[in-house]
């Protein structure tokens, strides 16, 4: 059995709180890892999980007795959290990574898993961390021993569970979601850590100003912060007060955490479309901005920005539209970064233009009739009638040329006769801004 998946070189046996999985790190462990909560009283952030009465709080006072899918984004505590549980509970403990490992090394931890239970009567906590990269299918290895009890599962997940694992697994666990720590959060690991006998000890000084400096440059990610608290330390090879200069150097540009082709890319577009719709240009140029400066596909934004124009300004100002196909052409020629001012420029007109969805509503109720009702004959008034024989035949018999008739725009049908009357656009004049 690989030495990386169990932690060590022997084959997976009991595994228990005194395990090397969940004993502290070496003095030598990068800070982050000499960090890591031992007990609940040293995390930091979680408070609507954590607590006097919350849900892990519980689980961590007794004995886990359901299986737990941990979701939230890097360095927000998951497996700290899952080594807490571990440590709460009287289970036989087993760590998996699905990085490391594939499904035939899982199965021979279940069956391991199994046997130990009808040996001894021992339930195995499993812990899998990236359990998304085990795809739908190979999920499904998990669902017996878990429908047993032979296995209390932890999964720790980077990923939305609703669409990365098995919605059969997904019943038979309990969906904990994890946020990015709070900036004071952050700060106050920060302080911790610059004075614990496990972190930097005193040996280097920052400034409440220095701190919220890494704290934002934090994200959210506990992990991160302390990376960058540590990298501020290497470059301070004196110790004592941290100059600006150093900590600019250890900071460097921020790296905006941004994953271009999973939820939060959904979460980010639609944010800046519902922002332009709401008139809101500042938070529209902020969205915007930070599609931009994650990577985003300059020309994916485009399109949405031309569909913005369609969807939500409309017949109020159409031209937006015009401003809209004009940006996406002035960033074809520019490139970046010159033409992502062109997008910009774009994005705060249609957020400052008066909004009207009368088109996308319009459309949408005469596609609804469309498949609601029968494809009926184009009426023979309003057929083309090219040739004599279709002349004979009536085509275009009965028509009215509206621009010598004035009286036709009123007088004449021109929907089909069992959709007469019918009106797909509200009246003119009703947009808003």
């Amino acid at each position: 059995m690989s030495a990386n998946l169990f932690g060590g070189d022997e084959r997976p046996g009991k595994r228990s709180a005194a395990s090397d999985d969940l004993a502290p790190a070496a003095r030598d462990a990068p800070l982050a890892e000499r960090m890591r909560p031992i007990t609940p009283e040293d995390v930091f952030g979680q408070t609507h999980l954590l607590g006097e009465g919350k849900l892990l709080q519980r689980i961590l006072d007794g004995d886990i007795t359901q299986s737990l899918i941990l979701w939230g984004p890097p360095g927000v505590g998951k497996t700290t959290l899952a080594r807490l549980v571990a440590r709460a509970s009287s289970a036989r403990f087993v760590p998996f990574s699905a990085v490391l490992s594939g499904v035939k090394e899982m199965r021979v931890v279940m069956a391991e898993a199994r046997a130990v239970r009808s040996s001894t009567g021992e339930r195995t906590l499993l812990f899998v961390d990236e359990i998304h990269r085990f795809n739908k299918a190979q999920q499904d290895a998990f669902l017996p021993f878990v429908e047993r009890g032979d296995v209390l599962l932890i999964g720790a997940t980077t990923e939305n569970p609703s669409f990365e694992l098995n919605a059969a697994l997904l019943s038979r666990c309990r969906v904990l979601i994890l946020e990015p720590l709070e900036v004071d959060d952050i700060q106050r690991l920060l302080r911790h850590a610059l004075e614990s006998e496990n972190g930097l000890n005193g040996r280097i000084q920052l400034s409440d100003e220095q701190v919220a400096r890494i704290a934002h440059a934090s994200d959210g990610d506990a992990r991160r912060s302390l990376t960058l608290l540590e990298t501020v330390a290497a470059v301070s090879l004196s110790g004592g007060a941290v100059d600006d200069a150093a900590l600019s150097e250890a900071l460097q540009r921020k790296q905006v955490r941004y994953d271009k082709s999973g939820e939060q890319h959904y979460d980010l577009i639609s944010a800046l479309h519902k922002s332009v719709r709401n008139s809101d240009e500042n938070a529209s140029l902020y969205w915007l901005a930070r599609m931009l400066e994650g990577g985003e596909d300059r020309r994916y934004l485009s399109r949405r920005i031309v569909r913005i124009a369609s969807e939500d300004i409309g017949l109020a100002d159409p031209f937006a539209l015009r401003i809209s196909l004009d940006a996406a052409e002035a960033f074809d020629r520019l490139g970046v970064p010159e033409g992502d001012l062109a997008l910009a420029q774009a994005v705060v007109y249609l957020a400052r233009a008066a909004k009207s969805n009368a088109v996308y509503k319009g459309l949408a109720r005469a596609r609804e009739d469309v498949h609601r009702t029968a494809n009926e004959p184009v009426p023979l008034h309003l057929r083309n009638a090219p040739t004599g024989l279709m002349k004979d035949a009536g085509y275009g018999k009965g028509y009215r040329y509206a621009h010598d008739d004035p009286a036709a725009k009123a007088e004449m049908e021109c929907l089909p006769p069992s959709l007469r009357g019918t009106r797909y656009l509200d009246p003119p004049g009703g947009q808003k801004r």
